[in-house]
């Protein structure tokens, strides 16, 4: 007689310093838990630990794109499937109670269960070099405006004849003339003092423009050669395309097709009939920022697109609101990107060699 080989399935609660994980067999049963360091000889271990039980043949792991994700790189380098788990729900909680243990054994029982099934972003790629430089613009627009305020509000508030000479200015002119100011010795004095911190604030905000600038450059540089198609859509400029790239990820067989990517953008209207109504509303969940991306596509075509300002046309005759325009814009382009979205992606993919396969003997 053979011995039949156990199947595990394993579940993993991440976390910065330690990974709790927990395995059970695919009749449900919990073979035990176990804490690991988060480093590569932390990595090696957990897996090991798995597969003392029997051969692995998926892993849930919480947190992939944060605490889990040297994890999941290792995982997935070993050639081991990897689902992204949702952290339990509260009624789970408020049932089963909350520990590191609970949790993993609550990841490995959802993707045993098939309620967990979602490919998780590889983030080995080149959109991981896509997305670091848009994190990094990003925290500079943000800082700039937040520059721009203050200037703003310091220079209406400014002693005279400071404050008249900065008054009635555009927010540009305005930096400029703060960036030259001359202040005085004194800084007992308001007035000087002022002029300073104008000063400094109209130069940072130079420096942040010249930054989102660099950053800009870098994205329109890698993204034609990435997906020139793409950029050259209308509408689409290196800021929008990198992070709908950012969205889908660098594996494009994790979207099944465009609907997929519609839903993941919050751009496909949910169903909000009921009885004798027959209506959808507009989504509110997906990824934020590619559904402002998406947005942001959709009000550039409607001021220079001329088949989009038709199409805006006619669907206003029909007494759509400006709101469902929008949303049906934002679906439409949605579909129109999919496909330069996956051939940009799958191009990459076949650049990319694939990563070691894991021995079962």
């Amino acid at each position: 007689m053979t011995e039949t080989l156990v199947e595990v399935i394993g579940g993993v609660d991440t976390h910065a310093d330690t990974h709790t994980a927990a395995a059970v067999d695919t009749t449900g049963r919990l073979l035990g838990h176990q804490q690991f360091p988060t480093d590569p000889d932390g990595y090696r271990q957990l897996l090991d630990w798995l597969a003392s039980f029997g051969r692995v043949r998926q892993v849930g792991v919480e947190g992939t794109g944060s605490y889990g994700v040297g994890l999941y790189r290792h995982l997935h380098a070993q050639g081991i499937s990897v689902i992204e788990v949702d952290r339990p729900s509260r009624k789970t909680r408020r049932r089963r109670g909350k520990s590191d243990s609970i949790d993993a054994e609550t990841a490995a029982r959802a993707v045993l269960a098939g309620t967990a099934t979602t490919v998780p972003k590889t983030r080995t790629g080149i959109v991981e070099t896509l997305r670091v430089i848009t994190t990094t613009r990003a925290t500079a627009v943000k800082a700039r405006t937040a520059a721009k305020n203050a200037l703003t509000a310091i220079a209406r508030t400014a002693p005279e004849p400071l404050r008249s000479q900065l008054s009635g200015l555009g927010t540009d002119r305005l930096i400029a003339a703060a960036a030259d100011l001359k202040p005085g010795f004194d800084m007992t004095e308001p007035c000087t003092a002022t002029a300073l911190a104008l000063r400094r604030l109209a130069r940072r905000c130079h420096n942040l423009a010249a930054e989102i600038r660099e950053a800009d450059l870098d994205l329109e540089l890698i993204l034609r050669e990435l997906a020139p198609d793409l950029l050259a859509r209308p509408g689409v400029g290196p800021a929008t395309a990198a992070q709908l790239l950012i969205t889908a990820g660098d594996n494009p067989q994790r979207l099944r097709a465009e609907a997929a990517f519609a839903m993941l953008c919050g751009a496909a209207p949910l169903p909000a009939s009921s009885g004798r109504t027959d209506r959808h509303r507009l989504n509110r969940s997906g990824d934020r920022q590619a559904n402002k991306a998406l947005h942001t596509i959709a009000l550039s075509r409607s001021r220079h697109h001329p088949e989009t300002r038709a199409y805006i046309d006619r669907r206003t005759r029909q007494g759509l609101s400006d709101r469902d325009i929008r949303r049906c814009l934002k679906r439409y382009i949605a579909r129109e990107l999919f496909t330069h979205l996956q051939n940009a992606l799958r191009r990459n993919t076949l650049q990319t060699p694939p990563p070691a396969q894991l021995s079962t003997t």
